[in-house]
């Protein structure tokens, strides 16, 4: 960095000393959903964190250049993690000619993060609508208004459409579902379970599926 554009942070020296209770191999669930859903129950309940679900997503096109972005997941279960999105949409382009994704769930306050690795597939139409309808009637809307990831002139471009859209559908109507629009489910094959420690010598514990459809545990170094 020059002088003329100075960093107005010493980020060398910024730095914060784990000091949670760690993870071992004895406490963890039988599978890797299991032990998500122990996380993510203490994540959504004690208060720390905004959006538990809050999950960024990283995609690689054809050509394997990486994108990243954040966006909530809406359900998990032992067949993987649902989230929604535009099908045009840049991760949704990248996943139909790539469909190996990595999801991250940085809960900074917790010294917790869960790195997910596996395959998207898309959700099948009856269970995209049945999660469409439980939508705000603007996020309905708004799936309709926004060519999401396409280039648009102004914001009163985006606005103008919605606008066209509310006064179709007023508020009480029912918003058809887009078929440009849905979901995908991501089916793990690893899934780590990093616990911050001090002198960062973290726990990092990695479910790795096999063929026969167990799991095996692996430790490791930080």
């Amino acid at each position: 960095m020059n002088d003329r554009h100075p960093v107005p942070f010493d980020l060398a020296s910024m730095r914060k000393q784990y000091r949670a209770e760690g993870l071992s191999e004895r406490e963890l669930a039988a599978t890797p959903v299991e032990q998500f859903a122990r996380w993510f129950k203490q994540a959504a309940t004690e208060g720390a964190l905004f959006e538990p679900n809050a999950m960024v997503v990283s995609t690689a096109d054809a050509e394997g250049r990486p994108s990243s972005r954040t966006v909530l997941l809406k359900h998990f279960d032992e067949q993987g993690f649902v989230f929604y999105t535009n099908y045009d949409s840049r991760k949704a382009r990248d996943l139909a000619g790539n469909p190996f994704v990595s999801l991250l769930f940085p809960w900074h306050p917790m010294a917790r993060q869960v790195i997910v690795t596996g395959v998207a597939r898309r959700t099948g139409r009856d269970e995209t609508a049945a999660y469409f309808r439980t939508r705000p009637h603007g996020s309905q809307l708004g799936a309709w208004a926004s060519a999401q990831s396409s280039v648009i002139a102004t914001r009163a471009d985006l606005e103008a459409a919605y606008a066209e859209l509310a006064a179709r559908y007023p508020e009480g109507e029912q918003v058809p579902v887009p078929a440009h629009w849905g979901g995908f489910r991501v089916a793990p094959q690893s899934m780590e379970f990093w616990q911050g420690r001090e002198n960062r010598l973290h726990d990092r514990l990695r479910y790795v599926a096999e063929a026969d459809g167990s799991w095996r545990v692996e430790r490791l170094s930080p």
